[in-house]
Formats: C-alpha cells, sequence, structure tokens
C-alpha cells in the first residue's frame, strides 16, 4: 500500500468518525424527534456524507468535467465540514460535563454499599447546548452563503516585488502587471467587469501578462466583453498564454470542425484586443538596449485530467543569452513537475488555474483553502532555490457563481535587481 492510499484511508476514517459523533450529538439535541432516531434518518445522513466524501475524492482524482465542478464538490465538502467542526466543541464540552457528572455520581456511591453505578452514556445530554452549537455550526455556513455573490466583482489589487539577481539596470523597478482566468462566459455585469479592467490600467504596469482560460468553453462568450479587454494596453505590450479551457474541451460540439474552428476564433481573439499570444514560444523585450525574455506555452499539467499542449523545448528555444526569463504557464503543477526539474534557467514561472477555489482565507500573513490539497502551489508566491513562481487567483469565476475568502485578482509586480533583503519575504 503507496503512503498516499494510507493517507487517504486514514482522512477517510477520521471523517467517518466525526461523523458518527455528530450523529450522536444531532439526536442527542433533539430527543423528543422521532425520526432522528429511526434507520431511515440513519440511512439519508450516512448516504449524504458518504456521497460528499466520494463526491470530493472524484473531483480531485477523476476527470469528469472542468475545475468549477471540482471546485463546487469541495466548496460543499469545506462547507459541511466547518459547521461540523462549529459544532464539535459543544459536544464535546457536553461530553465534559457528563463525565464530570458520572465522576461525582461514582464518588457519592461509593459510600453507599446498595446504589447502582449509574454509565456515562445514561446521563443526558444538556439539549440546550447541543441546540447552541447547532446553531453556531449554521451561523458561518448562512454568513457564506449570503456573502458568496459578493465577492463576484470585488476586485483587489495584491503587490508583489520580485527580486533577480540577473535583471539589466534598463529593467530595475518596472511594473508588471498580470491577470488571469477571465472565464467571460460566466461574468453578467459589465459594468463591473469594466471597473476590474480600469483599476488595472490605473496601476499603469510597463506590461502585462494574462495566463490563461479567457472563456468556459467556447469563443462565443467573449461576444460582449471583447471591447472591454481591448482596452488592456500597456507601453511595453500585453503577452498572454492559453489555459485547459481555451482549446473547446468543455464545449459543445456537433463535429471535431466546428471545434477546430472555434479554437482558431479564439486565437483571433487574442489578436484582435492586441494581445501577444504566446504558443510555445517567446519573445525579447527590450528597454534601452538591454533585453529579458517573455516565453509563453500553451497548457501543461501534472494531472491527467488536463491538456498537456506545452512545449517548454520550443518555449525556450534560442533563449540561452537572455539574462532573465519569464514564463506564461496556466497551471502552476507545471512548475514543480517540469520547470524546477529540468529548466532552472527560468527565473519566475506566473499561473493562475485554481481560482484559490474561490474559497478560504488569505490575509498578507496566512493563507488557506480545500484547493491546497490538491495543489502544492495554489496562491501566491513561491520560491525554491533561484526560481521563482507567481499564482494568481483569478479575475473571474467559474462553475461556483460566488467567492468567500478569495477574492478576485489583480497582481502589480516590480522587478527588482539583486537579491531579496535579509528575512525579507519577496
Amino acid at each position: 500500500m503507496t503512503a498516499q492510499a494510507l493517507n487517504i484511508i486514514l482522512i477517510i476514517s477520521a471523517l467517518l468518525l466525526i461523523d458518527l459523533y455528530v450523529l450522536n450529538g444531532i439526536r442527542g439535541a433533539f430527543q423528543k424527534w422521532h425520526f432522528l432516531h429511526k434507520t431511515t434518518f440513519a440511512f439519508l445522513y450516512w448516504a449524504t456524507s458518504i456521497g460528499v466524501i466520494c463526491g470530493l475524492l472524484i473531483g480531485i482524482y477523476v476527470h469528469f468535467a472542468g475545475l468549477g465542478i471540482r471546485a463546487a464538490g469541495l466548496l460543499i465538502f469545506s462547507m459541511l465540514f466547518i459547521g461540523k467542526l462549529t459544532f464539535l466543541p459543544f459536544l464535546l464540552i457536553d461530553d465534559i460535563k457528563r463525565l464530570l457528572v458520572w465522576r461525582k455520581n461514582r464518588f457519592k456511591n461509593q459510600s453507599t454499599v446498595h446504589n447502582t453505578l449509574v454509565p456515562p452514556d445514561a446521563i443526558p445530554r444538556s439539549e440546550f447546548l447541543l441546540k447552541a452549537g447547532l446553531l453556531a455550526g449554521a451561523i458561518p455556513l448562512a454568513a457564506i452563503k449570503v456573502n458568496m455573490p459578493k465577492g463576484l466583482y470585488d476586485y483587489h489589487v495584491r503587490y508583489q516585488t520580485l527580486y533577480l539577481p540577473n535583471l539589466p539596470k534598463a529593467f530595475n523597478g518596472i511594473r508588471l502587471g498580470q491577470i488571469s482566468d477571465i472565464h467571460s462566459g460566466s461574468f453578467y455585469n459589465k459594468k463591473a467587469v469594466l471597473g476590474g479592467v480600469e483599476m488595472l490600467l490605473k496601476e499603469k504596469p510597463d506590461f502585462i501578462f494574462f495566463t490563461g482560460d479567457l472563456v468556459n468553453g467556447q469563443t462565443s462568450e467573449m461576444r460582449d466583453y471583447q471591447d472591454i479587454f481591448s482596452k488592456v494596453k500597456a507601453p511595453l505590450g500585453v503577452y498572454s498564454s492559453l489555459g485547459n479551457h481555451d482549446y473547446g474541451d468543455y464545449g459543445d460540439w456537433q463535429n471535431p470542425a466546428d471545434k477546430i474552428k472555434d479554437h482558431q476564433d479564439l486565437i483571433l481573439t487574442h489578436k484582435n484586443m492586441g494581445w501577444d499570444l504566446l504558443l510555445n514560444s517567446n519573445r525579447r523585450l527590450k528597454v534601452d538596449g538591454e533585453e529579458i525574455g517573455i516565453l509563453g506555452i500553451e497548457n501543461w499539467s501534472l494531472y491527467s485530467r488536463f491538456p498537456k499542449y506545452g512545449r517548454m523545448d520550443l518555449a525556450t528555444k534560442n533563449t540561452d543569452d537572455m539574462p532573465v526569463k519569464l514564463l506564461l504557464s496556466h497551471d502552476p503543477s507545471h512548475w514543480r513537475a517540469q520547470v524546477l526539474k529540468d529548466y532552472p534557467q527560468v527565473d519566475v514561472m506566473f499561473s493562475g488555474h485554481t481560482h484559490g477555489m474561490q474559497f478560504g482565507v488569505r490575509t498578507k500573513e496566512f493563507q488557506w483553502s480545500p484547493i491546497k490539497y490538491v495543489y502544492n502551489e495554489w496562491a501566491g508566491h513561491y520560491q525554491q532555490g533561484m526560481q521563482q513562481l507567481y499564482v494568481n487567483v483569478g479575475f473571474g469565476f467559474v462553475g461556483l457563481y460566488g467567492r468567500v475568502g478569495i477574492l478576485p485578482e489583480i497582481t502589480i509586480f516590480t522587478l527588482k535587481a539583486g537579491h531579496a533583503p535579509s528575512g525579507k519575504l519577496t
């Protein structure tokens, strides 16, 4: 048995034990509700719990649809799990209380020969305490439901300094903007989307990266938004790459020719917006006679459920003389699976794809999302040795019409020559 399989078994066992404990707590909170004590309720409870756990595992390990459905499955699991975790302390407090009562009764009974000791389980639970626990568990779920739609267009600018030892002097202090995962097919508010684009342009980046997933399934989704994203301009250009949604794999096609035509239309859309789409190729970005390399590959993922169209051998061709190489690659799993191992000349890779699952917690000092159990690198800045990765959590949304804690992102980088100051987080 592999270590991964053993971990899965241990996690499932722990989840089922938590479910058993919660079931007993629910029955204790509503002792007069006879339905809760019948086999039918137990069957429905366990069917739901096991179904959610199976959905979680299928969403992680099985290819059946796009990231949005997997994200929705992870979100459902996470919301239920948060509710259970909120309820658990009340259960524990109640059990501690019952244990103390039992010990007190036992001490009294030891001095009386004819009294029979009452087992802890025979001591009734506190209905008030358990109902308070259930209410507390429901509050975060209700808050999440209410606030989910509010985060969809709540664009935030995040600032990141990238220290590059070999950065030419002409590029020191230059500003780079990044957006990712537009997913135009999900939008329903043009004014809000335009506001996000204006936030990016207000930062006045010198050049801009877009790291894939322009649409959900087909190019026609851009019909109402091409004029808005055509406004995304920068003095040194806008460079783009493709994501797993940009190949028509999630579209509904009558024949293969329609899918091929749609993909050609998507490539043309990048051109019409004035974006330089990098298809396993590279560009030389020149400033004051000095230059750096911008490399872009098609989608490449560690996971078999996503396409591997990327060709690093082509993207790095004729780039040996470039002192700094910046790579656009949609899926962050590509960094650890291939870039770190085989392409040490790549200084920074820019990705998207994960959306931060559109659910979690993200502050300057801390971040968490259930997607971290799928992707080692899922949001923000990472560094190993001299190589760096930045994962943008997305401008748009897909599958799940909501964002909680992980808000749509516009990233502004400042490129600095040299090494990061000692002790400073880059």
